[in-house]
């Protein structure tokens, strides 16, 4: 295919998501994400992720997959949250009645045009330390490590747009 001036030119670009400024990171999440999970050494999940518009500017988060535990077991899988916006960054809440706070983010330069984030929440003796990368190519990172006497694991999560903002 050529363009006006007869140069060769190539398929559009799939749905790249550029951040902006840490203010309008939240304003671009929207939309339908593939996500692929690892968490080590128990189990990997694919599937979708939907951050759909709710009330009072808020997200409703919700993510369905296909789990694969490491013994070849296989389970549907479903997690919901709230996202809200917050100064430099947003609030990630609990689905529950009424909505409980996980952790807050607070969004900073990274190297290489990326936005970083991290937060921390305990959970009974366990404690989940989160770290979130927006990539300039417009993906995005969640990692949780998770350390405590009944919990000790590490859990990647990355997002990929699927399809615009609804």
């Amino acid at each position: 295919m050529n363009d006006a001036n007869g140069q060769a030119s190539h398929p559009s670009a799939p749905d790249v998501r550029p951040w902006g400024h840490r203010e309008q990171v939240f304003n671009h999440l929207p939309g339908r994400w593939l996500l692929e999970r690892s968490i080590e050494g128990i189990a990997t999940m694919q599937g979708h992720a939907l951050f759909a518009p709710a009330e009072g500017g808020r997200l409703h988060y919700r993510e369905d997959g296909r789990l694969v535990l490491a013994n070849g077991s296989e389970f549907d899988s479903a997690r919901e949250y709230i996202y809200a916006p917050r100064e430099h960054g947003f609030r990630v809440l609990f689905q529950e009645n009424p909505p409980r706070l996980f952790h807050e983010i607070a969004l900073t330069a990274g190297q290489g045009g990326e936005w970083i984030g991290q937060a921390d929440h305990p959970c009974g003796e366990d404690h989940y330390r989160t770290f979130y990368r927006f990539l300039p190519d417009g993906r995005f990172v969640i990692r949780h490590v998770v350390t405590g006497p009944r919990k000790g694991y590490t859990m990647v999560t990355t997002y990929r747009a699927s399809s615009p903002a609804v």
